[in-house]
Parts: C-alpha cells; structure tokens; sequence
C-alpha cells in the first residue's frame, strides 16, 4: 500500500479502514531504513498513526504542518514525497535528520531546536489571517519540548488571540495525563464538536457584552468541572479549548477528533494525544532512551554497531574529572537542561545524586538558576552543549558576567557535529563568550588537556569562565591522575620551527601537528603552539610567534569573529600587522555548513591537515602541486 502513496493527496484516496495497514508498513520501513542509516528512531514510530491521520484528515501542504525538534519527523517524510531518498538520511546531500524548508513545501518551518513549534505555528496564523486566506495551521509538539519556556510563552500569546490555531500535544513520557480509554475517546469526540464549542463560545460573547463576571460564574464553572474529569485545566486558562487525552495509536480514535477540531472553525484549541515512543518495535519500546538516536543496528536483536573507542569520549573525561573535582570539593554542583547523558552528566548524578540538577529544556533558567547558586557561594558547573547555549545568551551577559559571578559553563558539542547539521554544530560559542569581559575562554587540545581544565575552572572564582570540547573521542592521551591548575592565559609551544606558525586552538592540533610534519618535507620550518586559551590571549606568546616567524595561521573550529579575530586584534596593537609577516585566520566557513561526515565538513571548512598545507602555500605564493612533485 505504501508504493501507491506518493504525497499526501494520494493518502487521502485511501479509506479509513485501509490506514491501519499503511501505518505498520511505515512502521516496518522506517525501522528498516534507520537500521542502515542510523537516526533517530524512538520518536518516530511513537508517531506514526498521528502523521497519517494528520495528513489524511488536513489538506496539506495548504494546511501548514509544523512539527517541533523534527526527532519524529520521519515518516512525515516518507509519506510528502521523500521516501524513496530515506536511505541518504543524515548523510551528505542527502535528507536532513531534521524539518528544512529547502527540503519540502511539506516542511513549512524547519526546526532542530525544541519548544519552537507553537511560536512559529502563531505567526502562520496570523499571516494567514492578515491575508484573508482560510487554511488551517497545525503545530506538533511533544510533551518534553513542554518543559521550554518558549512554549509557554507562546501559548500565553496564543491563548490570548482570536487566530484558529490547533496545537497537537504528543504526551509520551511525562504521564501528565489520566488513563486513557474508550470513555476519555468519547468524551474528547463529544468535547471537540461543534455543540460543545459552540457553547462555550456564547460564553465569551457573553462576557464580552456583560463583563467578565457571567463569564466567571457560568462557563469557568463548565470548565473546571470538565477539567477535574479530564485535565487540560491550565491551557484552558491559558485560554485554549482543552480536548483529549486520546490514544494517539488508534486511527478510529484520532480521526474523528481531528475532523471534529478542523471544522469547528474557532480559536485555539489544544488536542492532547497520548502515544509511545518506539511504538512497534520492542527493544525501542523498552528502551526509548537508548533508541532515542541510534547507530545502525540488527532489527532482529537491537544490537547497535557501536565500535568501540580508542580513546574515552571528550564528554566522559569531563565527566569523570568533575567527579573526581566534586570529590574533594563539596561546593561544586552541576546542571544541565535536559541532556545528563549528552552531557555525561548522568555519571556525575551517580557520584552525587544530591548535587546534580537537571532543569529540563530550560537553558536560560539553568544559567540564572547555576548564577543563583553561584551568588550564594557554590561552584556551579553548567554542561549545555554550544548550540543549545545560545538560547541563553541574555542570562550569560545579564544574570552571569555583568555580576561577575564565577558560573562555569561546560561547552560540549563545539564546533561541527556531522549527521546533526547547522542546527546542532557548536560554531560561535567563542566568539559570544570571548567579547563579554571577565570571561576566561579555555579549549582543550586532547584529553589530558580538558582534565587540566576542569580543575582550572574549579579554582577559578574572580569571574565566569568556559570550557569548550567537541563531539569526538579523545587521542588517546595517557589521562593524569588529577587535574592541575593551568595558568590563566598562558598557552604553550608544542614543536619549534623558524618559517612557519600555526597557533591552534583547541582540538585541531592534531591536524596542525600534522601539517607541520608534511610542511617539512618541503623544506618549511614549523612551530606549532597550542593557545589554550581564547580569552585572555597569551599576547606574548603571539607577539613571538608573529616576530620570529614569516607566516602566522591561526586555527580554530569556530566562526570568524572568534580566536583568529583577538589574535589579529592583538597583532594589530602591537603594530606588527604592518611588516613582512603574513597572517591568515582558518576558521569555519562564513555559512551553515550541511551535515555530512565529520571528516568532509572539516575538509569543507579548510581544517583538516592537507587544507593547513595548501593554506601556507597559498600564503607563500607558492604552487603546492609542484612542490609535492618536486619532492
């Protein structure tokens, strides 16, 4: 049945008692494709009966479908026209993990970040309202992405206006609701049709001609009385008509509901649908957690292909050094928004339950709340990765460096991610956090290095400071047994040469170290020194570096406007931009950069070791293929 469904209108060609049948074959292919591909699974299947209904019943792409994060979005794909491109999932010029407006007209708003949906969804309607059109607006979105603020606030805003907006909340882990069964069916297909509604729309016009008072006495009554037997009662005071909770996996249960709620023709309403993550398939349905984002794995055991590392994660060396700074320190706390085990803050909860705090997806409360403690005389440390850390950029400037308060944040994630893409890749954290002042900005060449660090920010308390790490396992660097104080704003020389510089920050020494070694092969001299720090600059080991040397390459996995913009700042002050040394700052592209493999993005962006070298013969004026023909 699923070879006769090309885009949505040819679904709605098929009769209610044919979808069932459709929703196990998307079922079995989307299982079947992310076992080869690797993705994110779990929130898929929990969705697939409300994607089918949802297509079925709303005339899309006319109707606008907006989904929150896009983890679920997968069989949304595979049923407006994308199913046949689901094996290039996450892979390079392939299909996006996520929603991407470049993709589809199915996608109408892309996303990749949470509790965006309702926001976004609003401003449709009311575009659709200012132009006199007529189509309905449907925002999805699950009941974790409930817990960010941004949600609330826009059905605050939402609540408050006239626009037909319909809000799909998809509860599958916070069990916010009653048990549902065929008497709650009943009673949402009852509470969303159009005599309910219209009933409790006299009550609003009542109020409008009488005040506020009838309204209080007569229809909040109904209200709180519907809302004791069913729930709902806080977004029916955020001003939304509340229906459900409903089984989200039964087809004879969703339809109807969602016909009942497109017709009624009135302001917002929110529909509470309840399902299962991993929905179909038993080790996803057990463990949703561990199939949230999976690796290719056997379908027949659930066994993912994980190869094991060389080398600890940089995530679990944080972790662990923390623990072992958390031991002999009983101020430091840590806090992270909704991610313990992204983080590898899950290890530290173990060691100390009692100093651990997961605040939900709620970044900006999690600065303020890690300044709170902070003022107070604790050692918070904050793990939110480098993306998601944006979200809270007012908090860091206003709650955190203006105050001066010596919060450490833990940046997993910097820079780029690979199958994740420009929504997750961790490119400007430097730069945003080395233009506030008082701000120390560390970065990690290996393991041993970011061991080092954690202690460095631990015994930092004149002010704020920040650790960036990527998304990789380590080097294989022997880890000491506890970490040290580094001094602050002291970088270090790694191999001296007396021709070329390449000043790294962060995890790409490696590839410089390389580069060096190629670079002598062709007779070019190289030193290569680890900045450590981004923020404050080592200015006297760049004014060496830049009078002892003819061509100085700055290296960093971030945007332009970070490490290499203070250096050429620095460089600038000291008038040495003004003589015979050539400078050039190797940074991430000035674009998002599409998700790939790691090792394309990083010859994409000119990082990797051979990109170094062609770099300095670019530089040198020099021709890099008669060079390694030469030699």
């Amino acid at each position: 049945m699923l070879d006769r469904i090309r885009t949505p209108a040819d679904l709605r060609q098929l009769t209610e008692d044919q979808l069932p049948e459709l929703a196990r074959e998307l079922r079995e292919e989307m299982i079947e494709v992310v076992s080869q591909t690797g993705g994110h699974l779990g929130a898929g299947l929990g969705v697939v009966e409300l994607t089918v209904a949802l297509h079925y019943v709303f005339d899309t792409p006319y109707d606008k479908l907006i989904w929150d994060v896009g983890h679920q979005a997968y069989p949304h794909k595979m049923l407006t026209g994308r199913r046949d491109r689901l094996p290039t999932l996450r892979q390079g010029g392939g299909l996006s993990g996520f929603t991407k407006r470049s993709e589809s007209a199915y996608d109408p708003f892309g996303a990749g970040h949470t509790s965006t949906s309702v926001s976004a969804a609003l401003g449709f309607a009311v575009a659709r309202d200012l132009k006199g059109e007529a189509n309905n607006v449907i925002a999805v979105i699950g009941d974790g992405s409930m817990s960010g603020g941004m949600a609330y606030e826009a059905l605050n805003n939402a609540g408050a206006m006239d626009s037909r907006l319909i809000v799909v909340l998809n509860d599958n882990d916070m069990s916010i609701s009653p048990s549902v069964g065929a008497m709650s069916s009943y009673l949402s297909r009852l509470l969303s049709g159009k005599t309910y509604l219209s009933l409790r729309d006299i009550g609003k016009q009542l109020s409008r001609r009488f005040g506020r008072t009838i309204d209080r006495t007569i229809t909040r009554a109904v209200e709180h009385a519907r809302g004791f037997l069913m729930g709902g009662t806080l977004f029916e005071e955020l001003g939304f008509y509340y229906v459900g909770p409903i089984n989200g996996h039964d087809l004879d249960h969703i339809l109807p509901v969602l016909k009942n709620v497109r017709d009624a023709g009135v302001g917002p309403v929110l529909l509470h649908v309840v399902t299962q993550k991993g929905k179909g398939y038993g080790p996803a349905e057990s463990s949703a957690d561990k199939y949230h984002g999976v690796v290719k794995f056997d379908i027949a055991t659930g066994s993912q292909a994980k190869s094991k590392p060389a080398a600890p994660s940089y995530t679990k060396v944080f972790a662990e050094a923390l623990i072992k700074e958390a031991d002999r320190d009983p101020k430091i706390v840590a806090i992270t928004a909704a991610m313990p085990s992204g983080t590898g803050l899950d290890l530290f909860a173990k060691a100390h339950p009692k100093r651990c705090f997961d605040v939900g997806i709620a970044e900006q409360h999690a600065v303020t709340f890690a300044a709170g403690m902070a003022a107070d005389g604790m050692k918070p440390f904050c793990a939110i990765y480098s993306t998601f850390l944006q979200r809270a950029y007012d908090q860091v400037v206003h709650d955190v460096a203006i105050q001066k308060l010596p919060v450490r944040f833990a940046i997993d994630r910097a820079g780029l991610v690979g199958a994740d893409g420009a929504t997750h890749a961790g490119a400007f954290d430097v730069a945003y956090m080395g233009v506030l002042p008082g701000m120390v900005v560390m970065a990690p060449a290996d393991e041993a290095e970011l061991v080092h660090m954690v202690a460095t920010a631990a015994a930092h308390d004149d002010g704020p400071s920040a650790v960036r790490y990527p998304r990789a396992d380590g080097l294989g660097i022997p880890l000491p047994e506890a970490g040290m104080p580094l001094p602050i704003g002291k970088g270090r020389i790694v191999r001296e040469g007396t021709k070329i510089a390449l000043l790294s920050l962060g995890a790409r020494l490696g590839e410089c170290l390389a580069a060096a070694e190629e670079l002598e092969r062709y007779g070019l001299s190289t030193t290569v020194a680890d900045a450590r720090f981004a923020k404050p600059l080592d200015h006297e080991l760049v004014r060496q570096l830049a009078l002892n040397h003819e061509v100085l390459l700055t290296v960093e996995e971030g945007a332009i406007g970070g490490f290499g913009s203070f250096v050429l700042h620095a460089l600038a002050d000291d008038s040495l931009l003004d003589g015979s040394l050539r400078v050039r700052a190797l940074t991430l592209p000035d674009a998002f950069q599409d998700h790939d493999t790691i090792e394309r993005q990083y010859a994409q962006a000119g990082l990797d070791a051979r990109s170094i070298v062609a770099k300095v013969f670019e530089v040198l004026g020099r021709d890099l293929t008669d060079a390694a023909r030469r030699a």
